[in-house]
């Protein structure tokens, strides 16, 4: 996977690189990480890259030429590429939109800054727009980390524990259980029994309860896309689960029927 990163602050990335799995997929070579100032395209010896919008109104704009010319500059076939710009405007990203971006084989992350980007840059080059939640930053650069290290532990090889990412959190819609390790006693807080019980089936019910659990709790809305197997239901309805979760999900469907 090559990740092409499009930004006025290149040296931003130096140390979120270096650590982690991050970094350990650079150096076996699973993905590669070019940062491309977009300054050095600008068209003027003062090297701007944003001037006032047309039309009034508060802060600034990234100008499209420094943009395109930096985009253009990135060597290899931009037509295998995504090119995605980081922007409140976009879609939010979530753990079905990572797995997508995942089987591709290059993004080009273009990091937004000051009011945007100007529109006819978005509406030319721009594939997709991503936003990494309902808040505001200063720029796309810690979007653009989110994308990478979201993205880069989907790879091949690049996680230590073959299929551990398929059991994260938000994988198939529910929350990840809680999980204990030693000692198995803290400040008089036991490790659950069932988890030293050495009984695969029993824990795997147990896990399996308390994601629900705790999805009910925090959030409800993720389970109108879970898809639970017969098993999975008869030992939902044997802990009075069941009806709570499909009361959560008809609740869910009515309201988004009402606001639609």
């Amino acid at each position: 996977m090559i990740f092409d990163i499009l930004t006025i602050f290149p040296d931003f990335f130096d140390s979120p690189l270096r650590e982690g799995i991050v970094r350990r997929a650079l150096i076996a070579g699973k993905i590669s990480v070019d940062v491309h100032d977009i300054r050095d395209y600008a068209l003027d010896r003062h090297r701007m890259t944003d001037d006032r919008p047309f039309g009034g109104g508060e802060g600034m704009v990234m100008k499209p030429e420094p943009l395109v010319r930096c985009l253009q500059a990135i060597d290899g076939d931009q037509d295998q590429s995504l090119i995605i710009l980081l922007s409140p405007r976009g879609r939010r990203l979530n753990q079905e939109t990572v797995h997508r971006l995942s089987e591709s084989s290059r993004l080009i992350l273009v990091c937004g800054r000051y009011e945007g980007v100007d529109e006819r840059f978005r509406d030319r080059y721009v594939d997709e727009e991503l936003s990494i939640g309902d808040y505001v930053l200063t720029g796309g650069e810690l979007a653009a980390l989110v994308v990478i290290d979201a993205v880069t532990r989907l790879l091949p090889g690049v996680l230590g524990c073959p299929g551990s990412a398929t059991n994260d959190s938000f994988s198939r819609g529910l929350l990840k259980y809680g999980q204990f390790t030693r000692p198995r006693i803290f400040e008089n807080m036991p490790v659950p029994d069932v988890l030293l019980s050495g009984d695969h089936q029993a824990i795997v019910r147990y896990r399996l309860i308390e994601s629900v659990r705790i999805t009910m709790d925090r959030r409800p809305d993720l389970l109108a896309t879970v898809r639970f197997s017969s098993e999975e239901r008869r030992i939902l309805k044997k802990e009075g689960l069941l009806e709570r979760v499909e009361a959560i999900v008809q609740q869910s469907r009515c309201e988004a029927e009402h606001s639609g």
